[in-house]
């Protein structure tokens, strides 16, 4: 009885302890991470097709491919500001002036807080 009692409590364990690293994967985040980097863009796959409407010639036809979850960044920029966010990365494949589709284009943007940015080249 008591050592499947143990067996029990070890199962609960690892099932605990190895669901931690998941679910920080799946975007869940401390109060730390959200100060820091904002909040996890939980709705990013309808955040960045809506930004991307403006930059698209035919943002109707557009198909997106995530590239993984958002990741954490640091950006680093003039006179030693830093901005923590968050990078998603995907490609899209939109119809140009043409009517053909153009082909996956890799891109990426940050997102802060749902507002969506790039870096100005």
């Amino acid at each position: 009885m008591i050592a499947r009692n143990v067996a029990l409590l070890a199962s609960c364990t690892v099932l605990l302890f190895g669901a931690i690293p998941s679910a920080l994967a799946e975007g869940k985040q401390t109060k730390a991470d959200e100060e820091r980097f904002g909040i996890y863009p939980i709705a990013y796959q309808e955040l960045i097709p809506r930004w991307m409407e403006e930059k698209l010639v035919d943002p109707k036809s557009a198909l997106y491919e995530w590239v993984g979850e958002p990741k954490r960044v640091t950006l680093k920029g003039k006179e030693g500001k830093t901005l923590a966010c968050w990078r998603v990365d995907f490609k899209v494949n939109s119809r140009n002036r043409f009517g053909a589709y153009t082909g996956k284009q890799a891109r990426h943007v940050y997102i802060r807080n749902a507002e969506v940015f790039t870096l100005p080249q």
